[in-house]
């Protein structure tokens, strides 16, 4: 393990099937309702990755964490006003 995971307390867990198939199915979900295809690909499977083995992801919001990740928990690193 990196020392700077430990030294966070953090720890390592690789992405599973069931991540994958919840990135797949929100991605579906996405563009069937409109969504375009491209680079928020790797957000939706940052994004079911966090889902399924942390419930919370430190992001800023782009709009579909809220509406497709509806038990993530969101961490916005921006300073509030």
């Amino acid at each position: 393990m990196p020392q700077f995971l430990s030294d966070w307390n953090l720890g390592f867990v690789p992405s599973s099937q069931a991540s994958a198939l919840l990135a797949g199915e929100l991605f579906r979900t996405y563009l069937q309702r409109g969504g375009l295809r491209g680079r928020v690909v790797p957000d939706f499977l940052i994004a079911a990755h966090a889902q399924t083995h942390a419930q919370r992801l430190l992001a800023r919001d782009r709009g579909y964490y809220r509406d497709y990740f509806t038990q993530l928990t969101l961490w916005n690193p921006t300073p509030a006003v």
